[in-house]
């Protein structure tokens, strides 16, 4: 087995193990990413079973999916308090706290994680690490980019305003915004960073992740649970 088909190996069982924790009439928060999309296909095959629960989607990719594989959608207007919340990270600490964002849908998948009572991520082995250096994804207003920039400096970060790979500029949030991908090198107190990125003027929202519940990461032969 190649490492891409390691990885996605893990990806897919991590993703069972975390969909194994949904009971019937639960409100489901549905996340976004590739691993994401494994949590989406086994709740599919999970629904066509019998299993009644509703997804609220973090993203329009996850919204489709969970549309094709016949998942019933809410919104938080409608179920304003979450069960549970699937969904996948960039990076994750030995205390659980997670960068995410990757996929340009952390505002939302922050808004959906805040309202649950359960936030559960799915990884793959690659994404633990013993202190976070991932860089992190911020959110923000297209005028207010240049002074978001000038304010992640202050705070001692590189930012690098993340272009698009299919279209000629930046990428483009659901929401309409840019994302800065913020480099800080090693973080070593992500609490207080977090704390310093939430006073950023022009910043809609950042990808550290702090109130984390459990971690499943995939492995060879299943997954193994993290909890705090």
């Amino acid at each position: 087995m190649n490492d891409q088909s390691t990885h996605d190996h893990e990806k897919k069982a991590s993703a069972i193990s975390a969909v194994a924790l949904v009971r019937d009439g639960m409100i489901v928060g549905i996340g976004t990413g590739s691993t994401a999309a494994y949590a989406i296909s086994e709740l599919g095959r999970l629904v066509s079973g019998g299993l009644d629960i509703m997804g609220i989607p973090t993203s329009y990719q996850s919204e489709m999916l969970a549309i094709e594989h016949n998942i019933p959608i809410t919104t938080l207007l409608e179920h304003p308090e979450i069960d549970i919340t699937l969904d996948g990270a960039d990076q994750i600490d030995q205390n659980l706290v997670a960068i995410k964002g990757g996929g340009a849908a952390h505002t939302k998948e922050k808004v959906v994680a805040s309202a649950a009572s359960r936030v559960v991520l799915m990884v793959d082995s690659r994404k633990i690490a013993s202190r976070l250096n991932h860089a992190v994804p911020i959110e923000v207003l297209p005028y207010s980019r240049t002074l978001v920039e000038r304010q992640v400096r202050a705070l001692g970060g590189i930012p690098n305003l993340r272009m698009a790979a299919r279209k000629v500029g930046p990428v483009i949030t659901d929401n309409g915004n840019f994302i800065i991908d913020a480099d800080f090198g090693v973080i070593d107190d992500p609490e207080r960073l977090n704390r310093e990125i939430n006073a950023v003027v022009g910043a809609v929202e950042h990808g550290i992740f702090l109130n984390v519940d459990e971690v499943h990461v995939g492995t060879a032969d299943g997954a193994r649970v993290l909890k705090r």
